[in-house]
């Protein structure tokens, strides 16, 4: 696929952070692109800049140096007005500690991207009661987090992501607190969801295991990009 196909293309990405110590080189000079129906894993150890990469692509963060392009449009020169817009109806993100309200249920937790948007109340209704089941959900969705499973509160996190049906998803170490089991599941789910919907998916994770479920693999390490373009199987045998 051509860059200019790209739902995410970013070039040249490098964040330094200053410290009394000295400077603190999170990235170096990382080029990437995602496309639609693609869900791409960034591997790498604690430490390696998959935090901080994500950031960036998802507009949450600035870099130091370098762009990042949705489609034809330069998220990294948007004013934040303007880039708070794009990450409300576009955007959405998945996070390991699940990130959910503790005093809503689930599909109260999943209907806040919803209500930011000012969404009708029926259309609301309509779409989180079908994306709850989407996710194998749709019996629990009176519950509140504490009632539920792990995986099931990360389900509720995707489910929550998927609501406002984005472009690009980008999901931080999505499966961090949960069983192998429980995470591989999480992950074939999050991989059939971006196949059928055809959304860009992007997936920090350092457990190889994981890395079967993507479609492609890049590998961080000390803020650079080590390996780019081979297939997720191929990375994960390593």
């Amino acid at each position: 696929m051509s860059t200019s196909t790209a739902a995410l293309t970013a070039t040249g990405i490098s964040r330094v952070y200053p410290s009394p110590s000295g400077d603190v080189q999170a990235l170096e000079d990382v080029s990437l692109d995602l496309h639609s129906g693609e869900l791409l894993v960034v591997r790498g150890p604690s430490g390696s800049g998959k935090t901080t990469l994500l950031n960036i692509l998802g507009g949450l963060d600035a870099p130091t140096s370098g762009t990042v392009h949705l489609g034809t449009r330069e998220l990294t020169a948007m004013p934040e007005t303007q880039a708070l817009d794009v990450r409300r109806r576009e955007l959405s993100y998945i996070f390991q500690s699940f990130g959910l309200i503790p005093v809503l249920s689930a599909a109260e937790n999943v209907e806040v991207p919803l209500r930011l948007l000012e969404t009708e109340p029926a259309e609301r209704d309509e779409r989180v009661a079908a994306t709850l089941e989407l996710v194998g959900l749709g019996a629990h969705a009176n519950q509140r987090p504490y009632e539920l499973s792990g995986g099931q509160q990360q389900r509720v996190g995707i489910a929550r992501a998927l609501v406002t049906e984005p472009k690009i998803l980008i999901a931080d170490e999505p499966t961090g607190q949960l069983d192998s089991g429980t995470a591989a599941t999480i992950m074939e789910l999050l991989s059939e969801l971006t196949h059928a919907r055809g959304v860009a998916a992007v997936v920090s994770t350092h457990d190889p295991l994981l890395m079967a479920r993507a479609d492609r693999a890049v590998e961080l390490h000390d803020g650079a990009l080590r390996r780019h373009g081979r297939h997720a199987s191929d990375a994960a045998a390593d």
